[in-house]
């Protein structure tokens, strides 16, 4: 008898995810975090100068992005997506909320998909717990702090502190270490939110935030684990796990 031919992945939900080409952590977080049927599948946006040193830099480095990206869609879409998934923080944040809604729409619409982003993701997270007061981890340098603040308060929420880890390139960020991490951690800790957020999706920090939840006792957003959390939720795929942080197991 022959078997019903069935894709080798037994497929549930397919994602074209938009990554700088600098960017390590995404895939590895994504790998851990998404369950069985659901795939993802990287289109690099070209960075030829990785380095963040200074915020000129920095700034520099988020349009060598823009330059690439639509090259980077366009390859991602040969595979036909279900979802397109724009794993860039600062990128979307540096618009503010109404460029940051108006640059996604336009992807949305260009791709014919529904389109998660990491920024809208973690203000869905901190909207569905109802935390009001946040502080935020980054790996940036001052000015895309700032802009970092802005878009939160934008999005109505009191950011009580930014801690920014000032790594020095695209690259570099993946190489934060977990004491780097633990210690901005309670560094946010101290100014009394209530729920500390981790952003920029090559500073992975999935394993440490749900830890963190424990020894801080505060709900911690990783921005890679609420993306993931939110392309799940809204493709209507509700699996749930309890080593991932607040997010993946109660929501």
């Amino acid at each position: 008898m022959l078997m019903a031919m069935v894709p080798p992945a037994a497929i549930r939900n397919k994602w074209g995810v938009i990554i700088p080409s600098t960017n390590i952590m995404v895939e590895h977080d994504l790998a851990m975090l998404c369950p069985s049927g659901v795939t993802f599948h990287a289109g690099r946006a070209y960075i030829s100068k990785p380095s963040m040193a200074s915020d000129a830099d920095a700034e520099a480095l988020l349009d060598q992005m823009d330059a690439s990206f639509d090259v980077a869609l366009r390859d991602v879409l040969t595979l036909t997506p279900d979802r397109i998934v724009i794993a860039m923080s600062a990128e979307v944040m540096r618009r503010g909320v109404r460029g940051g809604a108006e640059f996604v729409d336009a992807v949305a619409q260009k791709a014919g998909l529904p389109v998660t982003t990491g920024p809208a993701a973690v203000i869905a997270a901190l909207q569905r717990i109802g935390a009001t007061r946040i502080a935020v981890l980054t790996p940036y340098q001052p000015e895309s702090d700032r802009l970092t603040s802005q878009y939160m308060r934008e999005c109505g929420f009191d950011v009580v502190h930014v801690e920014g880890l000032r790594r020095t390139s695209a690259t570099d960020i993946a190489e934060t270490t977990p004491g780097q991490v633990i210690a901005g951690l309670r560094a946010l800790a101290a100014h009394r939110p209530d729920a500390l957020v981790v952003v920029g999706t090559n500073l992975s920090a999935v394993k440490l935030a749900a830890e963190a939840e424990h020894w801080l006792g505060l709900p911690t957003v990783a921005m890679n684990a609420a993306t993931v959390w939110h392309a799940l939720r809204e493709s209507g795929i509700t699996d749930r796990r309890a080593d991932a942080g607040f997010l993946l197991r109660d929501f």
